[in-house]
């Protein structure tokens, strides 16, 4: 029975996991290492690279900074709505990215709610990518912190406030660098998700090639145009960063005490 449910593990990670990369760098180098490096070093591929990591530049330091402070409040602190908090943090993993995209739509449009307050050009545009991005990827990192800080319990804190330390001085030089594991654990699953995140981007950022398209969108393009060598080779970068996570997690993993 083991060796059974061994094998039948191995097949189903063969057939759902190993089977598609296979295909996907299979079908990306099927017309010779040339055309794959001339789809990659394509203008509007590089465009949308540098879109993508400027996104994720800017949305994983704004969830960074809010996932600590979250972090931190919800637990060393008991608050009226903490309970609600917490809630509202998991609320981008109940909504569909598409549903989240038109929310920003419906807000931040030509004919939105704040369309009259927000004077500057937010959807169709990189700030509306940024902010869908982001909201996407909010809990990832807080998630990761609460139960970290819960389980360590705030003793070592209260003993350096007592000693004279500062709040700041606190969360910098006590709490932190006890949390080295959880905080990069979550960055990474932040990183990955936002540079991989399709459907609400799909949304707010109007498909403008070379400006408001990053990488999936792009893939998604080349796709629709025919262009099947070249989505798939596009497809590899996406393909290479989810490899490199999967190997950071491993690391951090064996690292972590």
């Amino acid at each position: 029975m083991r060796r059974a449910l061994i094998a039948l593990a191995f097949a189903f990670v063969a057939i759902v996991l190993i089977v598609p990369l296979a295909v996907v760098f299979a079908a990306a180098l099927r017309d010779g290492i040339v055309p794959y490096l001339r789809a990659i070093s394509n203008p509007e591929a590089r465009a949308a690279l540098r879109l993508t990591l400027v996104t994720a530049s800017i949305a994983v330091p704004l969830n960074l900074g809010f996932g600590i402070a979250a972090a931190w409040a919800i637990a060393r602190f008991r608050f009226p709505g903490r309970k609600l908090v917490v809630t509202l943090i998991d609320i981008p993993f109940a909504v569909s990215p598409v549903v989240a995209g038109m929310m920003f739509v419906l807000l931040f449009g030509a004919h939105g709610y704040f369309a009259s307050v927000v004077h500057t050009k937010i959807i169709f545009a990189v700030p509306g990518i940024v902010l869908a991005t982001t909201f996407v990827t909010i809990p990832f990192i807080a998630r990761e912190l609460i139960p970290a800080l819960e389980a360590r319990g705030p003793e070592q804190e209260l003993a350096a406030l007592t000693l004279g330390a500062s709040p700041w001085q606190t969360l910098w030089r006590v709490t932190l660098p006890g949390l080295k594991a959880p905080l990069a654990y979550g960055a990474i699953l932040c990183t990955a998700r936002a540079i991989g995140e399709f459907g609400a981007v799909s949304v707010v950022s109007g498909h403008i090639r070379g400006e408001t398209t990053t990488v999936p969108l792009h893939v998604e393009i080349l796709y629709n145009d025919f262009q099947y060598q070249a989505a798939f080779a596009v497809a590899t970068l996406l393909v290479v960063i989810a490899l490199a996570t999967v190997v950071g997690q491993r690391l951090i993993h064996r690292s972590s005490p």
